[in-house]
């Protein structure tokens, strides 16, 4: 993979711009911190080189520094709220990141429920994390917030608020998703810290969009996508402009509320303090990211390569009923804005062609007839199509490590008798309709064999070497199929075709 990111430079940058904001507030600062503490995956592919988990190596050496607060919505609890790249909700996302924090030497200091009001599933939540020795806290609705700055500054406001005792000079508050009420809560925590003459700031660290690169910049383009379904669009943050006559971009939902924001914290800290009081919604962050950039080519190309990602995202979503048709033409619109179509991701048209080949082959049967391809960590292109065996993802990975491995196509990786066992146990016992084999299924089946058949063996060291590898398949993959190709670690884009005309799929 070619390289556009420096992470040691970037580290040092945000590392210094970090300590040099707490010295501006007393020695206390909220830091909010937006998109994935650990795993952000979406940086990674924007920003080639980029570590998913650099955020976690950044707190890992300001440790002795800080305390981390991990913020959920009630609300988002209580609908299951999903978050995507895991596939599992927001209540979930916040007990594994809970464990990922504390594999690395964190932890966290507590979790606060953020608009709560009894909800049963938060309630539930909320007991589960006590009887697991977690320090929880709750805030409830404020009523007006944030435009009452006379209710949300005072007793009846943030002044009701559970206040979290920190003892450490700068404070994560960080969440498993937008919308968890991260900014709120640093308010209250001021609010609070004010009220007991400690003079706390705030400040927000947010790695998108990336301030220093142009507004059209396709990783800022990228970013849109990744938030067309709320809406987001990038601009010219023109507080900035005006207070330094400088060009940088913001996005609109922090340029909207900034003069809001600046009277509640003045509101807070008072008018007559002497803590500085931000000029632009950007002299707000300390995104250094933009700094970490070194190859500005490869970025760019990585970065159109995630807006059609997110095009047929969306799409299968739309299919799917859990996206709208607004969210898909605002990504159509990036797609336009950067010339691009989704046969410029270089997988699409190999599967589509394998499915086509499928089709050829299987002329007479019924069923629906699909393809698979994968880009190799080398350029090579495999590609996998569905049978009466195996599902077409099944297909593709098995072509996949028999390529690496060297191993002619004519040799099994598992025998026959096996798969037959498998389909037997499916049909007869579980009453699958299904017989032919699903990724997980494959997986398991490739597990058993290389306990006794060293080929197989031998293939099944190559798994590791799909991560990040980028894939596509003609159809909307099945639970076991998606599951399967989750725990590998790739890029999947499909298109927005279900595998089967049966409605309920397992």
């Amino acid at each position: 993979m070619k390289i556009g990111f420096d992470n040691e430079k970037y580290l040092k940058q945000q590392t210094a711009a970090i300590l040099d904001r707490v010295k501006k507030f007393d020695n206390k600062l909220y830091l909010e911190f937006g998109g994935k503490l650990c795993f952000d995956y979406h940086a990674a592919r924007v920003l080639p080189g980029y570590d998913p988990n650099v955020k976690i190596r950044l707190l890992q050496e300001l440790k002795d520094k800080i305390d981390i607060i991990l913020c959920i919505y009630a609300g988002d609890i209580e609908k299951g709220r999903i978050r995507g790249d895991f596939g599992i909700t927001y209540d979930i996302a916040t007990l594994k990141l809970i464990d990922d924090l504390r594999k690395r030497g964190l932890d966290a200091l507590a979790v606060l429920i953020t608009r709560f009001n009894s909800q049963p599933a938060a309630a539930i939540f909320k007991n589960k994390l006590k009887r697991r020795g977690i320090k929880v806290y709750t805030h409830g609705i404020i009523k007006g917030y944030p435009a009452d700055i006379e209710l949300a500054v005072s007793k009846e406001g943030f002044g009701k608020n559970e206040y979290i005792e920190t003892k450490k000079p700068i404070v994560i508050v960080t969440g498993p998703g937008p919308g968890s009420g991260k900014m709120a809560t640093c308010f209250s925590q001021l609010y609070h810290d004010h009220k007991r003459d400690i003079n706390s700031g705030y400040a927000k660290f947010e790695t998108f969009p990336i301030w220093n690169l142009p507004l059209n910049h396709p990783v800022n383009k990228a970013y849109e996508a990744a938030t067309a379904d709320i809406q987001d669009f990038n601009l010219v943050d023109p507080f900035h402009l005006s207070a330094y006559k400088e060009t940088v971009v913001n996005y609109n939902r922090d340029v909207e509320g900034f003069p809001l924001l600046v009277r509640i914290l003045k509101k807070i800290i008072g008018e007559e303090s002497n803590l500085p009081v931000y000029k632009s919604p950007t002299d707000m962050g300390v995104n250094r990211a933009g700094f970490g950039i070194v190859d500005d080519e490869v970025v760019k190309e990585a970065s159109k390569q995630e807006v059609i990602r997110r095009y047929f995202r969306y799409n299968c979503e739309y299919m799917q009923g859990i996206e709208n048709e607004k969210t898909v033409e605002r990504v159509k619109g990036l797609m336009e804005e950067l010339n691009l179509k989704p046969e410029d991701r270089c997988v699409v048209t190999p599967a589509r062609k394998a499915a086509e080949e499928a089709e050829l082959k299987g002329k007479g049967n019924k069923g629906i007839f699909c393809g698979a391809a994968i880009e190799l960590p080398d350029g090579r292109i495999v590609t996998g199509k569905n049978s009466p065996l195996m599902h077409a993802a099944s297909s593709l990975i098995i072509n996949t490590i028999k390529t690496l491995a060297n191993i002619p196509d004519e040799i099994l990786l598992f025998s026959p008798n096996l798969v037959n066992y498998i389909a037997k146990l499916k049909e007869d016992i579980l009453g699958a309709e299904s017989e032919s084999l699903s990724l997980d299924e494959t997986l398991t089946a490739l597990s058993i064999s290389a306990a006794t058949n060293h080929t197989s063996e031998v293939a099944i060291r190559e798994l590791r070497k799909l991560s990040g590898c980028e894939v596509h398949m003609t159809h909307i993959p099945t639970p076991g199929d998606e599951a399967g190709l989750k725990r590998l670690g790739v890029n999947l884009t499909t298109d927005a075709i279900f595998s089967s005309a049966n409605l309920f799929i397992t």
